[in-house]
């Protein structure tokens, strides 16, 4: 089965999602309100059975019950499909919204670190890890400040956060750039990199990274375009 933790949360996420208690939904799957709250809390793992059972009842794919698409259906979903879904009828809900877009770029970063990994150099990753983790920082003080949170608890003053966050991303970028271009000019074996390469080594992942990266080149070539 695929990670626990992805199917008990998505499991809690869709029952309340339909607005039903653990005792109904539970009854209505014909097991134990506790056995239910086991699986949701991810202490316990069900069976096939019970999978198919969730399925039927959440009307969504294994696939997406089990954490390895983002499509109810199975099918691939693209990021647009996800950012307006929750205006058709609140389909889906906040916590929901929140959850595929965390498994959206979990899966994306995952491959990308993989990737790297496998040039073995600790140049690389690390500046790819210093630009997302400051793209975290930047994101993460916005909805700190927004929710009222103690400024102080940072060293950066607000005023200079965003200037010197921008730097310091693209300070990594370039520093990433310059060590991928060393390794090129020292012949380094870079891994395949192909739609067809990625599919094949990641199988519950490739269609994380495709999303991401067919996203934002949309959203580039829109600010872009002449």
């Amino acid at each position: 089965m695929a990670s626990t933790s992805e199917f008990s949360r998505t499991l809690s996420l869709l029952r309340k999602e339909r607005g039903v208690s653990q005792r109904t939904a539970a009854a209505d799957l014909g097991i134990s309100q506790a056995l239910l709250s086991h699986y949701e809390k991810g202490i316990r793992e069900p069976g096939l059975a019970f999978v198919v059972k969730a399925c039927d009842y959440y009307h969504v794919s294994a696939d997406f019950i089990l954490g390895r698409t983002l499509s109810r259906d199975g099918a691939m979903l693209s990021e647009e499909d996800i950012l307006s879904a929750a205006d058709q009828g609140n389909v889906l809900r906040g916590s929901v919204m929140a959850t595929l877009q965390s498994k959206l770029l979990a899966g994306a970063i995952g491959v990308l670190f993989d990737l790297l990994g496998k040039l073995n150099d600790k140049a690389a990753i690390n500046e790819a890890a210093a630009y997302l983790g400051t793209a975290v920082y930047q994101l993460y003080r916005r909805l700190y400040r927004a929710a009222g949170g103690n400024e102080a608890y940072f060293s950066v003053d607000p005023a200079s956060c965003t200037t010197g966050a921008a730097a310091d991303m693209a300070l990594s970028d370039t520093r990433y750039a310059q060590t991928l271009r060393q390794l090129n000019e020292r012949k380094a074996e870079f891994p395949p990199v192909s739609d067809e390469a990625v599919a094949q080594n990641y199988p519950g992942r490739s269609q994380s990274i495709t999303q991401v990266l067919h996203g934002a080149d949309s959203r580039i070539a829109s600010l872009t375009e002449k």
